[in-house]
């Protein structure tokens, strides 16, 4: 989840492993619940505060490893986090599961910038996240520079604003075409 407060991102990632045959009593269900939390500068994007918590584990010494994924502080969620979390929390380092989850809050903050940016400030500069290779350019199949989500903004959609999932490019399209809201 991600929440703006301010100048900053507050992201909470959770992994819960649960096994659905066991009864919970003699069996365990639930092995991992987990939760990271950052905090991060909007305009720099740099992680300000890191806090991780395992609810759920499976060996006491589980939780002794919380404290050092506050060592991710100080890093920038832009290009080259993947590689700098691998660094810092890979293998005997860390926990992988609490690896995975900070690997996995990078895209979730690159995607909120721009439903940041159309809620906040100014809509139009949404696809400048996405052309001359701002944040959003080749992170994915829909953002990619010829895909469908610069095609939508082309017409004039914007993330952030109305329903989701976002209309397809044909309804986008259609919608346009008979003056009613692209939503």
């Amino acid at each position: 989840m991600v929440f703006e407060d301010g100048d900053s991102f507050e992201i909470s990632g959770k992994l819960r492993d649960e096994r659905p045959w066991a009864d919970g009593e003699a069996k365990p269900r639930i092995i991992h619940d987990m939760e990271l939390r950052l905090k991060i500068d909007r305009a720099t994007l740099t992680i300000t505060a890191a806090h991780a918590t395992m609810h759920a584990f499976p060996h006491a010494e589980c939780p002794t490893i919380t404290p050092a994924f506050e060592g991710l502080v100080g890093l920038s969620v832009a290009r080259g986090y993947t590689r700098a979390v691998q660094e810092r929390f890979g293998r005997v380092n860390g926990c992988s599961h609490l690896e995975f989850l900070a690997r996995a809050i990078g895209p979730v903050v690159i995607q909120a910038i721009p439903s940041s940016a159309a809620r906040l400030d100014d809509p139009s500069s949404v696809g400048e996240s996405v052309r001359g290779g701002g944040w959003l350019a080749n992170t994915c199949h829909l953002w990619s520079a010829d895909g469908v989500g610069t095609a939508k903004l082309d017409e004039g959609w914007r993330p952030g604003i109305g329903a989701y999932p976002a209309p397809s490019l044909v309804e986008i399209r259609a919608r346009k075409a008979a003056g009613e809201p692209i939503g």
